[in-house]
């Protein structure tokens, strides 16, 4: 996505940081996203209308907007999706069709755990976007950007550029081997080129990139840490609901409730049973939020003393970033599920599990998550599988 709004910049004549939005967008898909961007008028966006198809990109519903969009403002994401080529895991001689109604029912029933998904993360790479987060809340600029030109084990013109990079420290020579598609990469090297590789330039190279995108690195750490906090709180205590977890105390919120709404779970609460496990909360990390008071407080602590982040306060005064954190409930739905099971002429010619006749199994999935829910997350508590 943020490609995308360096493609839609350049075409326009402005800066990426002139563009607002909700939420981001998946690479790996077929996407909606309700955008703003600032000094530009309808007619010279339908005017580009043409140009962009070439990128693989439309603009629908272009019209005048009396106010900017913010990360979060959205109530959540509709999915419709298709996995083909259905079959039982090995060793698994249950009814194709009895065990994916029985896995989707299930989920409906009880939910998911609210895991951050993969792409929060970078799949694959060698270099996660958590790990830049963390860099830059440790006020390590030059180790950041070098985080972020890392390549990956590829023989390409990027991954090769990036290479000679780290070997020089040459951004202008970098530049010169870097493809012109690489919006991102090519305006941090800019930047470098004017200000030089050191601790102050690499801050400078960082005001290339929009407030949303810098904020979205350190953003990746305190969700890499939420999600090794909730599997270990779910380990810890199972679905009990034990003194000193955090419950929400309103059953319809999204993540930016406050501190207000949070309670802490007293002794006699937990031997009454007084509230479930879909209320219970995991603090997002920030500089206004409270930790539970039981082992999984602890381990919070533990975890920043381990990445050297035990006096930080989610402040990068140098980025003009303010991280006040948030709560994140452990447990979640989908809503509106719908489902139908299909059988497809297998084109491949090689059928598997109990379609002998040349067809597979397909299943039309779709429902609606709550903002910051990711489907990858949903459909593997279905399947009982990464992908």
């Amino acid at each position: 996505m943020f490609e995308a709004v360096g493609v839609l910049a350049i075409k326009l004549g402005v800066i990426p940081s002139d563009f607002s939005y909700a939420g981001l967008k998946d690479k790996k898909a077929i996407t909606y996203q309700s955008m703003v961007v600032r000094k530009v008028t309808p007619e010279r966006l339908k005017n580009i209308g043409k140009e962009i198809e070439k990128k693989r990109m439309n603009l629908f519903n272009i019209r005048s907007a009396d106010d900017f969009l913010r990360l979060g403002q959205l109530k959540g994401n509709h999915f419709d999706i298709v996995i083909r080529n259905l079959r039982n895991q090995k060793n698994d001689s249950a009814n194709l069709r009895e065990r994916i109604l029985e896995a989707i029912e299930n989920v409906k029933n009880k939910g998911f755990v609210n895991y951050y998904g993969p792409q929060r993360f970078g799949m694959g790479r060698k270099v996660h976007t958590d790990q830049i987060g963390l860099a830059l809340l440790k006020s390590e600029m030059v180790k950041s950007v070098k985080l972020f030109l890392t390549p990956e084990d590829l023989d390409d013109p990027v991954n090769r550029a990036k290479k000679y990079f780290l070997q020089t420290e040459d951004a202008r020579g970098t530049l010169s081997l870097l493809p012109e598609f690489r919006v991102r990469e090519r305006a941090l090297l800019e930047s470098l080129h004017r200000f030089g590789v050191t601790e102050d330039g690499c801050v400078q190279a960082w005001f290339s990139f929009p407030h949303s995108m810098r904020v979205f690195y350190v953003h990746a750490y305190s969700s890499r840490v939420w999600n090794e906090a909730v599997s270990y709180r779910l380990a810890t205590y199972g679905s009990r609901v034990v003194e000193g977890d955090l419950v929400c105390l309103d059953e319809d919120v999204d993540e930016n409730f406050p501190n207000t709404k949070v309670h802490l779970v007293t002794k006699e609460e937990e031997a009454a049973n007084t509230y479930a496990i879909r209320q219970v909360v995991l603090p997002v990390l920030g500089y206004s939020i409270q930790y539970p008071e039981n082992r999984v407080g602890q381990w919070f602590q533990d975890t920043l003393r381990r990445d050297g982040l035990q006096t930080c306060r989610f402040r990068v005064p140098a980025l003009k970033l303010n991280v006040p954190g948030c709560y994140r409930q452990i447990l979640k739905h989908p809503h509106n599920l719908s489902y139908q099971l299909m059988e497809e002429q297998d084109i491949d010619g090689k059928t598997e599990g109990p379609h002998t006749d040349g067809t597979t199994l397909s299943l039309s999935i779709s429902f609606d998550l709550d903002a910051s829910c990711y489907a990858t997350v949903c459909l593997r508590e279905v399947m009982k599988h990464d992908f």
